[in-house]
Formats: structure tokens, sequence, C-alpha cells
């Protein structure tokens, strides 16, 4: 089946939701049209002639970024200039771009959980939380029905908590009413006080998945009026946030650990600072520029922070704290959200059935070379 763009936006809304960007952010649609059919997407960190050229060679119609073609605000495009030139360039191919940004920094299979399980850290958790608004769902349901009312919930994305999924609670009560004339009951009888046995169901799920899980609820519920209830909540678990921090299986000194980021990563050169032979146990990670969340990280225990962009004065200022520093690059920490990314929306057109090719862009790497 055909797919449009719209529905590709739609998975990455799910896989990074928009309420995690960052205000100053320009998230979402950057050019094109939301309603163009769609037969293959191309990932890439940044838009630019490279990327443009190899989805024209390649026939992707979508290009999803993760930084923003338009972030700041401009007063003028002048084909004259690159930036203008790359746009128009850009409409002329009946190309679309779509950039998932600081919201893809927070999510929770985001850029910085990916870069902690590509460093093979263990008990990951978020370094600096917040994001996603949550509700609770509690629904009044016959017994013999909260098996597939609790299965329809969980399938429209309910009841996640961390690594656990389908969580719920469930109480037996005693549920009373009266059908009225026009009624139609799927227990008891028009003008009857009816007492029947039922279960409490209670779930938590994303606000922005409110929509989708009470139309599965209502549509497996077996009443004609179904009672349910939903509760915003002020606790947000926390799988959404900015950078993670986890712990080695195997402590390393500071040089054996830099040389595992390296290659991890992939990359030609990583920088360093802190004794060569000081102890690693704990790690925080952001990816991009995260040189300013080396207090979170100090606060949360680490010996390490690894990041890219680290500016001169951070460098010494950590230094000074007695927090170590691997310096990876802003690509190099970056481009590892991309594989998964690829994986989740692949996975997501094969369960819709849309005959979709997803692609990891093999142009515009880092733009910095190492002698």
């Amino acid at each position: 089946m055909q797919a449009k763009n719209r529905v590709i936006f739609g998975f990455i809304e799910e896989f990074c939701p928009g309420e995690l960007a960052e205000e100053w952010d320009n998230c979402g649609l950057q050019v094109g049209d939301p309603e163009r059919p769609v037969s293959r997407v191309l990932l890439a960190l940044d838009m630019d002639r490279e990327v443009l050229s190899e989805a024209l060679e390649k026939g992707a119609g979508l290009v999803v970024t993760h930084h923003p073609l338009l972030l700041k605000g401009a007063r003028q495009f002048r084909e004259d200039r690159p930036p203008g030139r790359l746009l128009a360039g850009i409409i002329r191919a009946g190309i679309t771009v779509y950039a998932a940004h600081t919201n893809l920094d927070s999510a929770a299979r985001g850029v910085s959980q990916a870069l902690a399980e590509k460093l093979d850290l263990a008990e990951i958790r978020v370094l600096r939380p917040g994001g996603e608004r949550f509700l609770k769902l509690a629904v009044f349901v016959p017994p013999d029905h909260t098996d597939a009312v609790r299965e329809a919930l969980a399938r429209a994305g309910a009841g996640w908590i961390g690594n656990y999924s389908e969580c719920t609670f469930m109480t037996g009560g005693t549920g009373t009413f009266r059908p009225l004339e026009g009624a139609s009951p799927f227990i008891g009888r028009v003008g009857g006080l009816e007492k029947v046995e039922e279960t409490r169901l209670e779930t938590i799920l994303p606000a922005r998945l409110a929509g989708r899980a009470v139309k599965a609820m209502l549509t497996a519920h077996p009443y004609e009026e179904v009672a349910y209830d939903l509760y915003p909540l002020e606790n947000r678990p926390g799988r959404t946030g900015a950078g993670r921090v986890g712990r080695l299986e195997t402590p390393l000194t500071l040089k054996e650990f830099a040389l595992r980021v390296k290659e991890a990563l992939g990359l030609p050169a990583v920088r360093y600072g802190g004794r060569e032979d000081g102890e690693v146990r704990k790690v925080a990670v952001c990816g991009g520029s995260g040189g300013d969340f080396w207090p979170l990280a100090l606060d949360g225990g680490a010996d390490v922070l690894v990041t890219g962009d680290i500016g001169y004065h951070a460098a010494r200022d950590m230094l000074a704290s007695g927090l170590c520093f691997v310096d990876a690059g802003h690509y190099g920490t970056e481009r590892v959200v991309l594989e998964p990314l690829a994986a989740y929306l692949r996975e997501r057109c094969r369960g819709a059935g849309l005959e979709v090719e997803v692609l990891v862009s093999s142009a515009a790497g880092d733009p910095f070379v190492n002698l």
C-alpha cells in the first residue's frame, strides 16, 4: 500500500513527540507537501547539497533530518547565496524535508539513549528528566471483557512505564445503572435497576495518545455507554529528557575508555581531558553540544562526560571539579540515532502494510577532518 508523507510524520511523532522539543526549536515539516505520496525516505543529520544530490540519486521523496533546515528566521531567500540556492533546489526537485531535533534528543529512544547503548552502558537513566505529560485512564468493564479492553489499550500505546509494557491495575466491584427509554443495554432491561459485577481497569498513557487510546477502548468495550475517567498526572515517568547516565560493566582507565568511545562510534579521533589512569565507572552522555550539562553529570555521580563541542572554559571547569570528559564531536555523538530511527520506521511501515524503503544517508559526513 502506498504511503503519504503525513503518515511517516505520524510515525516519527510516535518515536519523538513534538511536545519534547524546546520552545526555541523548529521541528516538523520544513519544506514540501504532507499529502505527497512517498516510497523512499532518506535519514540524515543535516540537509545540504550533498544530501539533496543523494536523495535525487536514490529517488527519496522525503528527507528526514535531525538539524532543522529552517531554524533561524530568514528575511529573504536568494538563489545567488547557498541557503537560498539549496532551498530552491529542494522545491524544484519536489523533495519534502522534515526535521526531528530537540524532540529527538530527549525522546525515550532518542540521541542520548542511542549513544549510551552504543557505549554499552548499563542501568541507563535520564540525566535531566522532562518532557511528556501523562494521564491515568480508568474504565469500568465486565470481567469477561477486561482482557480485550486491556489489550486494545496496550496496542494504542497505553501502559508503558520505563522498560515495562502493558502496566495496569484491576479491582473488582459492583456497578449500578438503569437503562432508560431508547437505550439498547448490553446487560439488563429498559426501566430496571441493574447491579452488575465490574472491573475497574486503570492504566497510564501519554496525553498525546489520549484520543487514540479512548477510541481503541470504546471499540473493544461491549457497553453502549462506557463509564471512564481521565486524570492528569503530576508525576512524569523518567523515560524522556536530555542526556543519559549509566555505568560500565567493567571499570576502565580514562584512556581506555576514550579508546572505547573512538572505536564504538567509528571515529578517527576523539579529545579527552583528565588523568589518563583515572578510573571510569559511571558515565554521563549527551549527544551534540552537551558541554553545559557537566554540572548535572557531576551531580549524577559520573566520572566522565561524553559529548561534543566542549569549549575551552567548560573543559577547564570540568577538570577543576574533578570530572573527566571525552569530546567525540557533534557529528559523532548524534549520528548514532539514525540507524535506530530507521529500524523503527521500517518496522512501523511494514506493520502498516506500507511499501516504503527507509535509507540512512552516506553523504554529508563530519565537516571536520583530522590530520
